[in-house]
């Protein structure tokens, strides 16, 4: 693979830093290991998030209260310092994908186009007749989604596409993390309510390429985020419908009706063959975008290869 594709991505740079060498241990060698990298991030991360929602149920605190707003969003920037701890200590490099230089931009332009694929969802099934909107619970409704939907996207994105689809990229390529990340992804969604194989498969393909594909063109995980955060409240906050199995209190109602197959059953619209070929879709635009920036990570082996050449 060509230095200069190797540069754009970051990939070849991770666990580098030109202010501060890392040490050349035995140990420094082994926290270095992409699995031993994966496994302290998700344990530090899983851990800081396990403990402030056990504070909570210690404390009886409500989650539509006042004092759970605080611990939501808690939960959202622990997990971000906690990312970004790990990286300077462990990886001792700029944490690059979290860098705040038009983190706002990202996060808007990935919110619009989150929002607006559920949209266009929704708009296809009701040209189908397989869904009625009617009123909901009002604005009002909408801000518990919301923050929902935000802690989602934070913890999700920073996990899975941070540290897992990130540090396998590394070392097997894009294609492979790609698709290890989605099935792992989909994988996590079997234990939500209503889940069936049939919504796994959904979830790893609309969800899980879509958003590895997009970070991928990105290298940051702004983008990610918003888009991930505004599907999620659009489904969720603004048409009332299920999410990811779980029944949301919306703006609006969305009453389905019709075959599984384009309505989702009971897990919600997620499980849609529409949902799933408009993700599969906006997937393949940023794969391509990717490729053209020369974006795409080959596995070790292959840039071993090109380098010996």
């Amino acid at each position: 693979m060509p230095a200069k594709q190797e540069d754009s991505t970051g990939i070849g740079n991770t666990g580098t830093n030109s202010n501060r060498p890392v040490p050349d241990s035995r140990f420094w060698r082994f926290l270095r290991h992409p699995l031993t990298r994966i496994v302290i991030a998700t344990v530090a991360i899983a851990t800081v998030i396990g403990g402030l929602q056990f504070a909570a149920l210690a404390a009886h605190i409500d989650p539509y209260s006042t004092p759970g707003v605080g611990i939501a969003v808690l939960i959202i920037v622990a997990t971000l310092a906690t990312y970004i701890a790990y990286v300077r200590f462990i990886e001792r490099r700029p944490v690059i994908e979290l860098a705040t230089h038009k983190a706002g931009a990202e996060l808007a332009v990935g919110a619009l186009i989150g929002a607006a694929m559920f949209g266009f969802t929704m708009l296809v099934l009701w040209f189908a007749r397989c869904v009625e909107v009617t009123a909901g619970g009002g604005w009002r409704a909408a801000a518990f989604p919301l923050l929902g939907a935000l802690i989602a996207g934070v913890t999700e994105e920073v996990l899975v596409r941070g540290v897992l689809f990130r540090i396998v990229e590394e070392s097997l390529g894009t294609w492979i993390a790609l698709a290890l990340s989605a099935v792992i992804f989909g994988a996590l969604h079997a234990f939500n309510p209503n889940a069936t194989l049939v919504s796994s498969i959904a979830i790893a393909l609309e969800a899980g390429v879509l958003l590895a594909a997009v970070f991928v063109f990105a290298r940051r995980l702004w983008m990610v985020i918003g888009l991930h955060a505004a599907w999620n409240f659009t489904e969720g906050g603004i048409f009332g419908a299920g999410v990811s199995g779980t029944q949301e209190v919306g703006v609006l109602a969305s009453h389905f009706q019709g075959p599984e197959v384009l309505t989702g059953g009971a897990f919600g619209p997620e499980a849609s063959i529409v949902a799933v070929l408009v993700g599969v879709s906006v997937a393949l635009i940023f794969l391509v975008g990717a490729r053209r920036a020369g974006r795409i990570v080959q596995p070790w082996w292959r840039r071993a290869s090109s380098t010996r050449r």
